[in-house]
């Protein structure tokens, strides 16, 4: 009943448009569209957003503001007009619009060639609806044709397009009566300018990656049809000129070539005219769930001449865990975010202390040190940088949820947390049914599989030792062995310290060592007692070393000695062999990433407690000797042990 009465209203508005002159129309169009850039700040802001990517880097702000507000005015005049237009003869329409090379079609159709007429939302664009038949009504003409959501509406409107001899072809029946129109000649006209949503092909539009839709390749390629554009601009108040390309298919192109074409090609068109283009549409919509686009079937085509530097960028914000442990064990994930797309730009944002780890990366772009002061004083430094597309965010705190809410970025993944489930618009699903435990880098990595990131072997591939031991000059040194005895969580993760002490002396006494004592403030006291027993083999930099500094060092190691800690995860990611020693923590869980490490733990049955204290007798870390880390660590250093 609803869509009956928006019809009658409809046909009201129609009749009275109908009746006015097309001038008095355009005007108090542009009046309408003023006014709606007045009051919809949902569109207009959507407007500034698609003319800033199309031309940030060529028209200063107020040019693009400018721009935004001449579009609604010209849109709301072509919109009113259009009414009219279709209830005019064609003839009569011809006094208001030029036409510019009709003959590079009628030409391909006296050749017996179909065609396949690109077309976009440019100035009045229904009046192909209305010409074509006049134009080139010696063959059938058609147009692919997206349904009214009001089904009374769009009858009305599909019965007016017939009226002057063209076919329509709902997208919904499928195109095979599509194909047999042009395989008989004739010629389809096709918007090719929206958001194709899942099934498009990712290409540049305005340099930026578009979903794209393939069709008019599909077509011309099933069809060996010529591909032609076309295109409306205003000209002046109710004047317009239809412009035709010349044919522009190569016969060797491949569909994505195609279509990265038509992309190019309507791109042209906009140039000319810009404020006759829809703007208020969603061109460049980020996905949903998926705007990592690893997983689509057509995936991304760039054009030759044009490589994954020079798109512009959709720029990726992530929020980074607090802790240096955690941190690393997101690595792999922010490599799969960072080969998700081509044009990810991916912006670490990190507490000031761990920050400088992410310099490791170089799948990292840029890094934002994030201060210990408010709120406010986050949003504001986030605000600073360019808009961002997308923000994923591994803390499950709600501080972090509104950090980006209020940063006004657009898309906010990451898991509930702590009442925070409003603050995002996208929520990774996780694991209903309770399973075996699985490492904490796994539930890193599936946010970004829901983002549409490759996850498969992401550990394997990006934990590299290699790779990252060639980003410094500082080598090994095979005298050299890092000993980290605290563990910042608490007592329950620290091995006795007189059992470091044992077994430095028992590996000293099979091969030379120097070693290197690592830790922070809280940790001096057991330094001092280790160092004191190890004597001038030793160098003591608990408490003495920044996160830079400490990465430094640890590259010259040949080997760590550790506990479960955040040093453990950073050794790992700089490609140094650990030995690390659990006891109240879970090694599948949290064991260090890559190959070459060896973990000892003795399961006993309080374990794991996840505790800071032992309540009892500390069994679990009693249980590992000092022969059997010694063992560990000479296995390493001499080459016996077998990753």
């Amino acid at each position: 009943m609803l869509d009956f009465a928006v019809y009658l209203l409809y046909r009201a508005g129609s009749a009275i448009a109908a009746a006015m002159p097309l001038r008095f129309l355009f005007a108090f169009g542009q009046f309408l569209g003023f006014c709606a850039w007045l009051i919809s700040g949902k569109y207009r802001c959507l407007a500034k957003r698609n003319v800033a990517i199309a031309f940030a880097n060529e028209k200063s702000p107020l040019e693009l503001r400018r721009l935004v507000r001449r579009h609604f005015r010209r849109l709301g005049a072509n919109l009113l007009c259009s009414i009219k237009l279709t209830q005019m003869r064609p003839e009569k329409i011809l006094e208001r619009v030029t036409v510019e090379n009709i003959e590079a079609m009628a030409r391909e159709f006296r050749a017996g060639v179909p065609v396949v007429l690109v077309l976009s939302h440019l100035g009045t664009w229904e009046l192909f609806a209305q010409l074509m038949p006049k134009f080139v009504g010696f063959v059938r003409n058609a147009s692919v044709y997206q349904g009214l959501g009001n089904r009374f509406i769009d009858e009305h409107v599909r019965r007016t397009r017939s009226q002057t001899g063209l076919e329509l072809f709902d997208r919904h029946d499928g195109f095979e009566p599509v194909i047999d129109l042009l395989r008989s000649g004739g010629g389809v006209g096709v918007l090719s300018d929206q958001h194709a949503g899942d099934h498009g092909l990712w290409t540049p539009f305005f340099g930026r990656l578009a979903s794209t839709s393939p069709l008019p390749g599909v077509l011309a390629k099933r069809t060996r049809s010529a591909v032609i554009a076309a295109a409306v601009y205003t000209t002046a108040p109710a004047r317009w000129r239809m412009v035709f390309t010349e044919r522009f298919d190569r016969a060797s192109a491949s569909i994505a070539e195609l279509t990265s074409k038509i992309n190019e090609t309507i791109e042209q068109q906009i140039r000319l005219a810009p404020e006759d283009w829809f703007w208020v549409h969603s061109r460049w919509k980020t996905p949903r769930p998926n705007f990592l686009l690893a997983h689509y079937k057509r995936g991304v085509h760039l054009p030759p001449g044009i490589s994954a530097r020079d798109l512009k960028p959709f720029r990726i914000l992530v929020r980074s865990s607090n802790w240096l442990g955690d941190a690393v064990m997101s690595v792999p994930t922010v490599c799969a975010i960072k080969n998700g797309r081509p044009d990810a730009q991916v912006t670490i944002a990190a507490p000031a202390n761990i920050a400088p780890v992410w310099k490791l990366v170089p799948e990292v772009d840029d890094i934002v040190p994030l201060p210990n002061g408010s709120l406010l004083s986050v949003v504001r430094l986030l605000r600073l940088r360019a808009p961002f597309d997308a923000a994923i965010l591994f803390p499950n705190s709600l501080r972090v949820a509104l950090e980006s809410w209020l940063s006004g970025i657009p898309r906010r993944v990451g898991y509930r947390g702590h009442w925070r489930r409003w603050l995002l618009n996208q929520i990774p699903p996780q694991p209903r049914k309770p399973g075996p435990p699985e490492h904490h880098s796994l539930r890193f990595l599936r946010i970004a599989g829901d983002c549409g990131a490759e996850t498969l072997n992401a550990q394997r591939s990006t934990l590299n030792a290699q790779r990252l031991r060639e980003t410094s000059n500082l080598k090994p040194q095979t005298s050299k062995i890092g000993l980290c005895p605290g563990a910042e969580y608490g007592p329950a993760k620290r091995w006795l310290p007189e059992r470091f002490a044992e077994a430095a002396a028992q590996i000293g006494a099979q091969t030379p060592a120097q070693w290197i004592l690592f830790g922070t403030n809280i940790d001096a006291a057991i330094g001092e007692k280790i160092g004191a027993v190890i004597g001038n083999h030793c160098v003591n930099r608990i408490g003495q070393t920044t996160l830079d500094q400490l990465i430094d060092e640890l590259r010259q190691c040949r080997l760590l000695l550790t506990n479960d800690t955040g040093t453990m995860h950073l050794a790992a990611l700089l490609g140094v062999p650990v030995v690390a020693i659990f006891g109240s923590t879970e090694p599948r869980l949290t064991e260090p990433l890559g190959t070459g490490h060896i973990v000892l733990r003795h399961h006993v049955e309080c374990s794991p407690c996840f505790l800071r204290e032992c309540p009892i007798d500390f069994r679990c870390m009693k249980a590992v000797t000092s022969q059997e880390v010694a063992d560990a660590v000479v296995s390493i250093l001499t080459g016996k042990f077998e990753i």
